[in-house]
């Protein structure tokens, strides 16, 4: 069955950076555009960082342009979000998302909290 897990959230202070992976399965991988979105409690979710399936093409969410990094392993059925200076307001549980029309799947989410 189709399986998107992500890792690699936990708590960070300003400043500092994570990494977060998800793993996929189930799906050809290579064939899917791969997303990062956000929840932040009391807030709707929101699209940070989109990857083409072949990887060339990639955008972001004005609000981490320039302090987050999206990629992918086609190799390793894995799509990364590198988050260089967090902020506070960067705190969230990150899911990410995998779509081909008519098709869409997500994972469940892993928390990043940046706090000091």
């Amino acid at each position: 069955q189709v399986q998107l897990v992500e890792s690699g959230g936990g708590l960070v202070q300003p400043g500092g950076s994570l990494r977060l992976s998800c793993a996929a399965s189930g799906f050809i991988f290579s064939s899917y555009v791969m997303r990062w979105y956000r929840q932040a409690p009391g807030k709707e979710r929101e699209l940070v960082a989109h990857i083409a399936d072949a990887g060339g093409t990639t955008n972001y969410a004005d609000s981490v342009k320039g302090r987050f990094t999206i990629s992918r392993d086609n190799a390793k059925n894995t799509v990364y979000l590198q988050m260089n200076s967090l902020r506070p307001e960067d705190t969230a549980v990150y899911y990410c998302g995998a779509q081909r029309w008519p098709y869409a799947y997500w994972g469940q989410g892993t928390q990043v909290t940046v706090s000091s």
